[in-house]
C-alpha cells in the first residue's frame, strides 16, 4: 500500500492532499462553533486532528523527494502536535503543552521543503516560513499583542498552500525529476 502510494502520480495525489487541506479547515472552523459544547466540540476536533495526521502523511510523500529526513522530521513534529492536541482535548497530556510548540517548527520545515522544492512556488514556502515563526511566537508574551496579525499570516499561509494544491497542484515533471534524483542517491 505504502509502495503505491509513494510510486502513484504526484499530481492527483497534490489535489488530494489539497482537499484533506480543505476537510481539515472547514473541520476546524466547524469546531469553533461549538466551544461551551464539550463533547461535540471534542467530536469535530477530534476529526480535524484526524484529518491533519492525514494530510502529514500526504506531505511527507510530497516533500520525500525534497529532503526525505526533514520530511520525516517534520512529520514527526506534526504528529507529535496532534496527539498533544489530543491529548489536551480530554485534559490528560501531563504536561500541559501547547501543540503550537509542534506545528510551528512543522510549519518551518514544510516552509523550507517548499522554498528547496522545484515543484511549488517559492512564495508559499516563504508564507509557511512566516507562519512557523508566528505559531512559535504564540509561545511568546508578545503574543497577546500580536495575535491578531500571527492568525491572519497563519491562515493566509496555509489557506494559500491549500488552494494552490486544489487548484494547481504540483509541477509533475519537477517533482518526478526530484525524485529520480534523490532515488539516485538513496540507492
Amino acid at each position: 500500500m505504502m509502495k503505491q502510494i509513494s510510486e502513484a502520480s504526484p499530481d492527483p495525489r497534490a489535489r488530494i492532499t489539497g482537499i484533506v487541506y480543505l476537510t481539515y479547515f472547514l473541520t476546524a472552523i466547524f469546531a469553533q462553533l461549538f466551544i461551551g459544547r464539550v463533547v461535540v466540540y471534542d467530536a469535530v476536533n477530534l476529526i480535524a486532528y484526524a484529518c491533519y495526521s492525514v494530510l502529514t502523511i500526504l506531505f511527507y510523500y510530497m516533500f520525500k523527494p525534497v529532503n526525505r529526513i526533514l520530511s520525516l522530521f517534520a512529520a514527526f513534529f506534526s504528529l507529535g502536535g496532534c496527539v498533544v492536541g489530543v491529548l489536551g482535548l480530554f485534559h490528560t497530556d501531563p504536561y500541559d503543552i501547547n501543540p503550537l510548540v509542534f506545528f510551528g517548527p512543522y510549519c518551518l520545515l514544510i516552509g523550507w521543503l517548499i522554498f528547496r522544492s522545484a515543484f511549488l512556488p517559492r512564495i508559499l514556502g516563504v508564507l509557511m516560513l512566516f507562519a512557523g515563526i508566528g505559531w512559535l511566537a504564540f509561545l511568546s508574551p508578545l503574543a497577546k499583542y500580536l495575535s491578531t496579525f500571527i492568525e491572519i499570516v497563519g491562515i493566509v499561509a496555509e489557506a494559500s498552500l491549500m488552494l494552490w494544491l486544489i487548484v494547481k497542484g504540483v509541477n509533475v515533471q519537477r517533482w518526478k525529476e526530484q525524485a529520480a534524483t534523490t532515488h539516485k542517491y538513496i540507492r
